[in-house]
């Protein structure tokens, strides 16, 4: 899918580039930019946009840290954020250049991560959880004991997505922990199953949609909207909620501060604001996306899908991750770095 989505935006520069005023560099998430929303923007505004995909928010960062990314907007998730602004990577945004700002859903205008939205808007939210094959386990999907010490129906076949904090979260709730502990004896519990599972995983790999879906994987820690992708292709896939606890996520674009290309990026931030192009978005990728009005262009399926709509009972266990302090980070990426290995 990554080669797909940047085979489609070189595709829409040359069927537009006779009309072309400008282009656009998206640093994305892989799998997660309806090419139909490109062809939209590049239409209505002639610019040409380039997606560059990544496959976590480490990844991202490093990069753009690196300099010379030659990107002009990344999506960070809620609790990067932070990290991109004391780093000095983002530009304040002008809300002035941005009418339809005042879109964005009254729940997500001023969020703990980016207050009054200082430095970004919306692209989509929802939850880390634990996809799972039925015909393969038939069991309980709602723990997160299956990928901490999988059920012998699921050994050899399952996958963690390589999001060192989802994963890692989702491993401190299960010890009765919280986001952003130093408790020390929690995080050697915490390393200490990882590390024991990981003989038992198949992979720990980004791209679980197509292999959800074909039955490669019988399981996968993996988020919501990828889930119901998966799901819709192979019914026998379903979507479990840790009632350990599970994160909570929201990404959002952001200017980056050395871009280059700034009134193309204003514009696809203004366009994306638009409730019916913030739907073509959700309906392509089956995230929630924060843009009020937006509820009346998304397709019917997801008013009413599981992995969308959480069930009351697990609801209360999901958490919005925080920005931890860099001593946090380090516990967690020396943990990360082991089971990488």
């Amino acid at each position: 899918m990554k080669t797909y989505l940047l085979a489609t935006a070189a595709v829409f520069g040359t069927a537009f580039g006779a009309m072309a005023e400008g282009e656009l560099n998206l640093f994305n998430w892989g799998n997660y930019t309806s090419p139909e929303l490109l062809e939209k923007f590049t239409e209505q505004t002639g610019i040409t946009v380039t997606v560059t995909d990544y496959d976590s928010n480490t990844t991202a960062l490093t990069k753009v840290e690196a300099g010379a990314s030659g990107f002009d907007l990344v999506v960070p998730s809620a609790n990067y954020i932070p990290v991109y602004v004391r780093k000095g990577l983002l530009t304040e945004l002008d809300h002035s250049r941005i009418p339809n700002i005042t879109n964005i859903a009254p729940e997500w205008k001023d969020v703990p991560w980016d207050p009054m939205r200082a430095h970004s808007v919306p692209w989509q939210w929802g939850s880390v959880g634990i996809a799972v094959n039925t015909k393969v386990y038939s069991g309980d999907p709602n723990t997160s004991e299956l990928f901490l010490d999988p059920p012998e129906e699921l050994v050899g076949k399952i996958n963690i997505v390589p999001e060192m904090n989802d994963v890692l979260n989702m491993a401190i709730f299960n010890a009765g922990g919280e986001a952003c502990t130093e408790d020390l004896t929690i995080l050697k519990t915490v390393r200490d199953r990882l590390m024991a599972a990981k003989p038992k995983w198949l992979s720990m790999d980004y791209g679980t949609t197509d292999k959800l879906s074909s039955g490669d994987y019988a399981a996968s820690v993996n988020w919501n909207g990828s889930t119901m992708r998966a799901r819709i292709n192979n019914p026998d896939v379903v979507y479990g909620y840790p009632k350990e606890g599970y994160p909570l996520f929201m990404d959002s674009v952001a200017l980056l501060a050395d871009a280059k290309n700034v009134d193309e990026a204003y514009q696809f931030i203004n366009f994306i604001l638009e409730p019916e192009n913030a739907a073509m978005i959700s309906s392509f990728a089956r995230y929630a996306n924060g843009v009020a009005g937006s509820e009346e262009f998304m397709p019917e399926d997801m008013k009413t899908a599981p992995e969308i709509v959480t069930p009351a009972e697990f609801a209360a266990a999901g958490k919005f991750l925080p920005t931890c302090d860099q001593s946090a980070v380090d516990l967690y990426t020396a943990i990360w770095t082991e089971l990488l290995k």
